[in-house]
């Protein structure tokens, strides 16, 4: 259990993965630092509910990063004039259209520096690497090399001030074990957003990989996803 005056930096997108990281890292004692990214993503509606997020967990303080979208052409979630795969067998060996170019890297650079300058050496981030949909940055080889990275570039790690631990607390799990923690552990999941795809209202699509993996999820959890889906 950690000291209830360790602080974490908890990467938030307002999505069912990282809603339960940030209550896993609120469970293990930390006081939590929470940031979420503005970026030009169609799916922006999630930044509402990372904001729904940190008011029901609650957090020492959330900040939103607003950066240029010009960073991130060439994926479906940031480019409208490619198309959200919809209804496709979710294929892992491949890396989907939705992949944003160094995304990971960028958020997480900005979640070291903003650690640095609070005095803080733990980073959770919600990545999942047994039900995600191909993207590199998602694995551990991927986050371990990170968190070398960071114990070699910051003037706090170099210094001996502390060393850099990058926290990936839902990285082996399955949806349904995800969805089955952050119930635990009281997560609201009517709060959470995860279509990469959703209506003008809000509402998800359904049929994008990031709702067949949620839906998938709750199913084999045995419980009802409190989102209502566009018909």
């Amino acid at each position: 259990m950690a000291k209830k005056t360790k602080k974490a930096v908890v990467l938030l997108s307002g999505g069912l993965d990282s809603a339960t990281t940030l209550a896993i890292a609120k469970n293990k004692g930390f006081k939590c630092y929470a940031l979420t990214f503005s970026y030009g993503q169609r799916h922006s509606i999630e930044i509402k509910s990372a904001k729904k997020i940190v008011k029901s967990i609650g957090v020492i303080q959330h900040k939103i990063i607003d950066i240029s979208p010009a960073a991130f052409s060439g994926s479906a979630l940031t480019d409208k004039s490619i198309k959200v795969p919809v209804n496709k067998i979710i294929n892992t060996a491949r890396i989907p259209v939705t992949y944003v170019p160094a995304r990971n890297t960028i958020f997480l650079s900005y979640a070291l520096a903003f650690a640095e300058s609070i005095k803080a050496f733990d980073i959770f981030i919600g990545v999942n690497a047994t039900d995600y949909s191909g993207y590199p940055d998602c694995r551990n080889e991927y986050i371990r090399a990170f968190e070398k990275m960071a114990n070699i570039a910051t003037a706090a790690a170099v210094q001996k001030k502390g060393r850099y631990k990058i926290h990936t607390p839902i990285i082996k799990m399955s949806k349904a074990r995800i969805i089955k923690t952050g119930t635990r552990l009281g997560v609201n999941y009517s709060l959470t957003h995860s279509c990469y795809n959703p209506a003008k209202n809000g509402k998800p699509c359904g049929k994008c990989d990031s709702c067949q993996l949620r839906l998938k999820g709750f199913d084999e959890a045995g419980l009802k996803d409190p989102l209502k889906y566009k018909k």
